[in-house]
């Protein structure tokens, strides 16, 4: 705002603050633009607060500022103004050197946003050289000049930030050249400065023994342990833990690995890119999560599926169980745990137990099906988004009083461990939805701050988790351990083996979450230092954004959790299957937990729909998800398919497509035909096969059959989907 700009003011009763892009968007037709030249861009005025918003660029940085007017002040002079600016967007050099000018210009939080989100538009190493060479010409006429002092104390404040929270990014570089370089240009006028110093060059020291030592520590890394032996695994012994046991211990497994979690490994321009060449080690905290996450689910279908021999009612035993063990860890506020055993709980080998299911208890089937609820992807996932904004900072778990009389003797505060694929989803989706760059080239840091709205939320989360203790109990975890890795087709054998496929289950409920595996990766040890600040905003902006991009989506966004599952191996503990009372014999709902996620709603959805196509490999069952409309043929939908998988697309005219049925029947789509019409509303899981191949075993190969029709959406509502996918 200009020194002898002049607006005209209206009285109000009161002054409403709005955020900025509110005003933005809903008061645009308020402004009015500034007649004189100026380096202004935009300017907006709002009568509501006596505030206006400017857009200035200079020197490759677009700044937004905001000038309010303080009250009781005369209103044209420049000493009743208020004035803070914050960055927008900017070119590499400037928005790293603006760390050293964010506070005296007012943008208190571009330091915090800046740390978390820089590895998404830059690099480690870019943003050391940059701040390195701005040290060597520091401004100022001498070392006591006030000019010189407040740079020092905006340097230390920089580095003191990133050093404590983020230590990796320093062990992570290469060689310790940079940090040589850059120890004896920081400030040596106080103790925090002395201790910097000397914290990057124990560092650096750390990094020279590193370069030298190797070639022994690869050596060393390389033994891996063997995997559990299959013929030592006592599926029934789970029966022999109590439901609240099971619980902590997998409570404790959770948690540890969430507060190790790293935050921006969750960004969506890194997940996205963890399957490329290269890039295996990124992201690791994040695969450790989804590692434990398979590895659950693996040890439900394992145990309710290897004893083919139990009957009917004893089998149901076991799904009573698990069902306990996720409502005492629904109890525990441990979502990851409890969306594992419930998504097991509905994959096909499971769900199309029909004996099984009819021999569960009524009432175990009733708290079954509330907690499938809590899972539901309505409205992207809007119950959950809900429980974590009521619980994930309280003390303890809201429960009905039914619950809360079975845990009267809760002393310790409890942690949120959520389900990180929700977050994981909404990064992705911002990653996809918002531009990087603007049109003149600057990156765009708006977008990182959307993006910090979700990584705090996840950091006060695990702020709620570091103070949690927990007891290891050695038999649960020797047994969790032993639990053999299922492969798919090992599953539906097993579930074929216990009912064989002559008549179609009642039950109407789909897997909502895909088990699947991917290559190991190295394992890689650091943690996150320090708390979030700022409240725990869920109706945030960004969260309104992602609603209405998701409004478009029929489906659950992240539902491939792709880490393979591998656990040590270790002998189980010793248990017996126990015989159980009898219970009376029910027909069951046609609904058990969540409905099914319907792509696509005959007459009012869409024309188009998301499918989940897994190659035909020997070494894992990697889903990848594809938009598929009304107007793509099999060659285009094969060749879309082999780009997610990293494989050629001009190798399509080789492959065949086929949708997966229940009851392990195969559909063909034709070679030329339109898949989105072929493909029957009964599935949404397809194989990608080389052509010539022989099907599995069991399979049964079934003629094309055609869908319904559906109306076509607008034009830009298709590229906004078609952009997220």
């Amino acid at each position: 705002m200009r020194e002898n700009g002049e607006y005209e003011h209206h009285n109000c009763p009161f002054f409403l603050k709005i955020s900025r892009k509110l005003r933005v968007c809903c008061l645009s037709g308020l402004a009015r633009q500034k007649g004189e030249s100026s380096p202004m861009k935009t300017t907006w005025y709002c009568p509501l607060d006596l505030s206006t918003v400017v857009e200035e660029e200079e020197d490759g940085v677009i700044y937004t500022v905001v000038v309010k007017q303080q009250h009781g002040a005369p209103t044209n002079s420049i000493s009743s103004l208020s004035r803070s600016q914050c960055v927008k967007a900017g070119t590499e050099e400037k928005l790293v050197l603006h760390l050293l000018h964010s506070f005296s210009l007012g943008d208190s939080s571009f330091i915090t946003i800046f740390l978390s989100t820089y590895r998404s538009f830059t690099s480690t190493e870019r943003v050391l050289d940059i701040l390195t060479d701005r040290l060597e010409d520091p401004p100022g006429d001498g070392e006591r000049s006030q000019t010189r002092q407040s740079f020092n104390k905006a340097v230390s404040t920089v580095f003191s930030a990133w050093l404590s929270e983020y230590p990796e990014d320093f062990r992570g570089l290469r060689e310790p050249s940079r940090l040589l370089r850059l120890a004896p240009l920081l400030p040596q006028d106080s103790p925090s400065a002395t201790d910097l110093r000397a914290g990057l060059l124990r560092i650096a020291e750390e990094l020279s023994e590193k370069a030298l030592l190797a070639d022994t520590r690869q050596d060393h890394k390389s033994s891996a342990s063997p995997p559990p032996d299959a013929a030592k695994f006592e599926p029934t012994n789970i029966l022999g833990f109590r439901a609240g046991v099971v619980a902590e211990q997998l409570t404790r497994i959770e948690t540890e690995l969430f507060v190790r979690l790293v935050p921006y490994h969750c960004l969506g321009s890194l997940w996205s890119q963890r399957d490329k060449k290269g890039r295996e080690g990124v992201c690791w905290s994040v695969r450790a999560t989804v590692r434990q996450f398979n590895k659950l689910a693996n040890a439900v279908l394992a145990s309710c599926l290897w004893p083919t021999k139990l009957r009917s009612q004893q089998r149901a035993r076991l799904l009573e169980k698990w069902i306990s063990v996720a409502e005492e860890c629904r109890a525990r506020k441990n979502f990851s745990s409890l969306y594992a055993i419930v998504s097991a709980l509905q994959s096909n080998p499971i769900h199309r137990l029909r004996r099984t299911w009819q021999d569960t208890d009524r009432e175990v089937m009733r708290k079954y099906e509330e907690l499938s609820e809590i899972f539901s992807d309505k409205d992207n996932y809007s119950q959950s988004r809900e429980l974590l904004k009521e619980e994930g900072t309280s003390k303890y778990a809201n429960l009905d009083n039914r619950l809360n009389h079975k845990h009267p003797n809760r002393t310790s505060a409890q942690g949120t461990v959520p389900y990180l694929g929700i977050f994981l989803t909404d990064l992705t989706m911002l990653d996809t939805a918002v531009k990087d760059m603007l049109d003149n080239g600057y990156i765009n840091f708006d977008k990182r701050r959307r993006e910090f709205e979700v990584l705090a939320q996840i950091r006060l989360l695990q702020s709620s988790c570091k103070n949690c203790v927990f007891i290891t109990d050695e038999a649960f975890t020797q047994w969790y351990h032993s639990v053999p890795t299922l492969t798919e087709e090992e599953s539906y054998r097993l579930s074929n083996e216990i009912e064989a496929p002559t008549e179609p289950s009642p039950r109407g409920l789909t897997p909502t979450v895909i088990i699947t595996q991917c290559p190991d990766l190295s394992t890689s040890r650091t943690s996150l230092a320090g708390d979030s600040e700022g409240l725990f905003d869920f109706p945030s902006p960004v969260n309104n954004l992602l609603s209405k991009l998701t409004k478009h989506m029929r489906s659950p966004s992240v539902s491939c959790l792709d880490v393979d599952t591998s656990p040590p191996t270790n002998e189980s503990s010793p248990a017996t299957l126990t015989p159980s009372t009898p219970t009376k014999s029910h027909r069951r709902s046609a609904s058990c937990g969540n409905n099914p996620a319907n792509n696509s709603v005959q007459g009012s959805a869409p024309d188009m729909r998301i499918i989940r196509i897994r190659m035909d490999l020997q070494d894992g069952n990697l889903y990848r998800s594809i938009l598929v409309t009304s107007n793509d043929k099999t060659p285009t939908v094969i060749s879309a398919a082999l780009e997610k998988h990293n494989q050629d697309p001009k190798q399509a005219s080789k492959y065949e497509l086929t949708q997966l049925l229940p009851e392990g029947k195969e559909l063909v789509i034709p070679a030329t035909g339109n898949v989105f019409y072929a493909m029957t509303s009964s599935s949404v899981d397809f194989l990608l096969r080389r052509k010539g191949r022989n099907p599995p075993l069991g399979s049964q190969p079934i003629s094309t059959e055609t869908s319904a029709t559906f109306p076509r959406i607008k034009a830009k509502g298709r590229r906004l989907v078609r952009t997220l996918f």
